[in-house]
């Protein structure tokens, strides 16, 4: 047996679409893509419909090839007329065979992970475990880019561990949540952070709990986690900012769903938060890494990953020689590790 062929034995076997289908979005997310497939794949994750637009670091090239691989369905996503990627990505998705016949959706983007908690080691065993609902809300838990400035090709989850306070939000942005919602018919209309587009009348039919099982009638949700909101059995990470260079790279891609509003110091204050170390989504992690060896010991996905990081590394060249971004990315420095209060080291 090949080494390739030894790192394949460690894939699930691809059912395409499957019962558990995460919607997303991409532009120029190369470098990032396989550990967050391996991270889902990991946890129970069964398809990835995957829709992107206007990509220069071959994000679109790895997709047809996980495409191939029968773990994900590639469309392009033509946002010429100038719509929101993600509204519009979420649109087409309701047609998609994937989505009809997935039994749960959830739109999720690459920068996003669930930690299970409690001992919970896929999210199948997460539903299970709250009881029976309708929509399940996983709350952002904040992870700043800790001090790091260049971009290394590692996995994001083993590199930046500093993250927001547990029940002490920094600010309103760290309350946002995405939504697990099971598919069987009330929802019609699907949105970046919930599902919408209930039949009149039968809101109050729907089951809409936290991550402790415990139900809030839908007309009382948002889009943010409400008070009293549990996070016994998960958490949503979400490491919006990663390094100081990747940032750089995120602000000239652009924003994928408020796409008139640029990411710059007010966005990086709001998401860049330090406050308290954890390390908690280590086992996920752990058990991620084989998934993650064998996408890569593909031999085209090996490739592609590679040149997508190039092309990262080139373009963060790129965007300091350009008038003013080495200065903005000297007040990121400077601002790299503000922690809104004292470091504290937490096992959740």
């Amino acid at each position: 047996m090949t080494a390739a062929q030894d790192f394949a034995a460690a894939l699930p076997a691809p059912a395409p679409g499957g019962s558990h289908v995460i919607m997303t979005t991409m532009k120029n997310e190369g470098p990032f893509i396989l550990e967050w497939v391996a991270y889902n794949l990991a946890i129970g994750f069964t398809g990835f419909v995957i829709f992107t637009n206007d990509c220069e670091d071959g994000t679109d090239l790895i997709a047809d090839r996980l495409t191939e691989l029968g773990y994900a369905s590639h469309r392009p996503n033509d946002v010429s007329d100038g719509s929101p990627p993600q509204h519009k990505a979420l649109r087409r998705a309701t047609a998609h065979p994937w989505v009809r016949g997935a039994e749960w959706l959830m739109c999720l983007d690459v920068d996003e992970f669930i930690n299970l908690r409690g001992g919970l080691t896929t999210v199948p065993d997460m539903i299970a475990a709250m009881g029976d609902c309708d929509a399940v809300s996983f709350a952002w838990k904040l992870f700043g880019c800790g001090g790091v400035e260049g971009y290394e090709d590692r996995p994001v989850t083993g590199q930046f561990t500093l993250a927001d306070i547990e029940d002490d939000p920094a600010n309103g942005r760290a309350t946002g949540f995405k939504t697990l919602f099971r598919n069987n018919g009330l929802f019609r209309k699907y949105n970046p952070h919930r599902p919408k587009g209930v039949p009149e009348g039968r809101e109050a039919d729907v089951r809409w709990s936290d991550c402790g099982g415990n139900l809030r009638p839908m007309d009382q949700v948002g889009w943010r986690a409400w008070p009293g909101f549990s996070h016994r059995y998960a958490r949503l990470h979400h490491y919006s900012v990663r390094s100081i260079d990747s940032f750089l790279v995120k602000r000239d891609r652009g924003r994928t769903n408020h796409i008139a509003r640029e990411q710059t110091e007010h966005y990086w204050s709001d998401m860049n938060v330090n406050r308290a170390e954890d390390r908690s989504i280590a086992p996920h992690a752990a058990r991620m890494r084989p998934i993650l060896d064998a996408l890569r010991a593909d031999p085209v996905l090996g490739v592609l990953h590679a040149e997508a990081c190039d092309w990262h590394r080139a373009k963060i060249a790129e965007l300091r020689a350009r008038p003013g971004w080495d200065e903005f990315r000297d007040w990121l420095r400077r601002n790299s590790i503000e922690t809104r209060g004292e470091i504290t080291q937490r096992d959740y």
